[in-house]
């Protein structure tokens, strides 16, 4: 009865395979590898295990036609076994194969990766002289305003300077200007009537063409302010709106003219490639303080006396 127990629960060897195991005893439990781990077991071709040999290293066997078995080499592991290449190749060495890349004239060695790298902005373009063109240059109707700015101021001292010099348009002439300057308290008439029309007229016509407007709007500046202190200094007090000797003509034409120096002609002038056509700056102030200084100048030298007697802490 135990006999036929054993012979039952042994499993029967197939012809052909390997020795089988020697019979388990009675009564002993099943084992199995997980059990002990570090305990060697037969394999299944019957060929014991290799002495010393690690626990990494796993030998297996191939079951051979003829029922012979015989061990395999060794699983490859490693990139060296596996004959794979770990370094990245070089751009010289795939230049080649980029389209492009083989008619480049660069001789200098391209660093790893290189064909990857993002490439410079572009330059910003820039105008025939050099200048960097801004990205926004409408300047809408200004242009229109600082034309009309300069024919009115410009054609006003052109008025005034052709009743001095020619008489028209019912003026004093020449010499009607020189009495009324001298009786006004004015010196060295000659050469000081002579100056206020050529102040009038040229810089009247230069302001209205737009040509060297910081210069010719300086020149009206400084005639204009002249006549204003003159007639300020007739009477104590300020005289703006005064019957008969207002400066209210004078003190508007003295804004004008200063507004034109600061802002500059605009682009429909003569001066339109000038920098101080649109952003005028450091020239155009230097010209209103140069302006300013000669009226001084001028009205201390050849009238002299305080102008502004009377109005406030003068």
């Amino acid at each position: 009865m135990t006999d036929k127990q054993t012979e039952s629960s042994e499993p029967s060897a197939v012809a052909g395979d390997a020795t089988p195991a020697p019979p388990r005893p009675a009564g002993e439990p099943v084992r199995s590898p997980f059990d002990s781990p570090t305990e060697q077991f037969p394999t299944a071709s019957g060929i014991p295990p290799v002495p010393g040999a690690g626990s990494g290293d796993v030998q297996t066997t191939e079951k051979l036609p003829r029922g012979d078995t015989q061990p395999t080499e060794k699983l490859p592991r490693t990139d060296e076994e596996l004959g794979l290449d770990p370094e990245v190749p070089l751009y010289s060495q795939v230049r080649n194969a980029i389209p492009g890349a083989a008619n480049s004239t660069t001789t200098e060695p391209s660093p790893t990766y290189s064909f990857a790298s993002i490439p410079p902005a572009p330059p910003s373009p820039a105008e025939n002289n050099g200048r960097v063109r801004r990205r926004d240059e409408r300047r809408g109707t200004l242009d229109a305003g600082l034309l009309l700015l300069r024919l009115v101021i410009g054609g006003t001292f052109v008025y005034h300077g052709l009743q001095k010099a020619t008489g028209w348009f019912h003026g004093p002439g020449l010499d009607g200007i020189k009495t009324a300057m001298e009786n006004g308290g004015w010196k060295h008439v000659d050469i000081a009537a002579p100056m206020l029309i050529a102040g009038e007229l040229g810089g009247g016509i230069l302001v209205a063409l737009g040509l060297a407007t910081p210069l010719a709007a300086g020149a009206l500046l400084a005639v204009i302010l002249d006549a204003w202190l003159w007639k300020q200094g007739m009477a104590p007090g300020f005289q703006y709106s005064a019957k008969g000797n207002s400066v209210e003509l004078e003190s508007i034409l003295v804004g004008l003219t200063t507004v034109l120096i600061l802002t500059g002609p605009g682009q429909l002038s003569l001066d339109r490639n000038r920098g101080w056509s649109s952003r005028p700056f450091f020239g155009s102030l230097a010209a209103f303080v140069a302006a300013v200084a000669a009226a001084i100048l001028t009205y201390v030298y050849l009238h002299g006396g305080n102008p502004l007697e009377g109005v406030g802490p003068f």
